[in-house]
């Protein structure tokens, strides 16, 4: 199978500690699927955390895993966002946040001391985490007749499929993620359906 039918991820939060020469590290792993959810994350740890130093994050979202960030909140550049980085892609993962919260305990780490301390509570909080492997899917729109409810979830379980959202009237409509190993078979069998339609989303 290609690698882009498959990614890595993580589906519970999880967090882990990590000090050295008295400065705190608390690292903290979030699912995360879009630049919103990490920006709302980020302002809840800033709330759960007003005292601390610095609020480091690395992000990695999409199933192309084109869509990233990195922040060193003010600790010396490329010592703390990057290291991050760096766990959650020699991981493999994406649409996930790790933000790494530092109270500082008065003894200057310098900067290897920071990139290993970033760097060790990035990777303590993924070993608390198991990482589950997801099918990269292609959303559908389908719209159908509710007598027809059966026959398409018949298909949408054969497949895989995930439901994202339904509106279930008379009339109803479904939002599906069809995986993509699988794509031509679906949407072939839900086109056998009379009177059924399907569009790319």
């Amino acid at each position: 199978m290609s690698e882009a039918e498959f990614y890595y991820t993580i589906e519970k939060t999880g967090t882990a500690e990590f000090k050295d020469r008295g400065s705190k590290f608390i690292a903290y792993a979030f699912p995360v699927e879009t630049v919103e959810d990490f920006k709302q994350r980020l302002e809840e740890i800033k709330k759960e955390h007003p005292k601390a130093t610095h609020h480091c994050f690395a992000y990695r979202v999409g199933t192309d895993k084109n869509t990233f960030r990195a922040s060193d909140d003010g600790e010396p550049s490329g010592t703390a966002g990057k290291p991050i980085l760096g766990q959650i892609d020699s991981n493999h993962l994406t649409n996930i946040l790790i933000i790494v919260v530092r109270y500082f305990g008065g003894t200057q780490l310098g900067v290897p001391g920071l990139i290993n301390a970033y760097k060790t509570s990035a990777s303590l909080v993924l070993q608390v985490i198991p990482a589950v492997q997801k099918q990269v899917e292609s959303l559908y729109l389908l719209q159908f007749d509710y007598t027809q409810m059966n026959e398409v979830m018949i298909i949408v379980k054969k497949f895989n499929c995930t439901v994202i959202q339904q509106e279930l009237n008379l009339f109803c409509q479904l939002k599906i993620g069809i995986p993509k190993s699988r794509l031509d078979e679906a949407v072939y069998h839900f086109k056998e359906i009379r009177n059924l339609e399907i569009k790319a989303v």
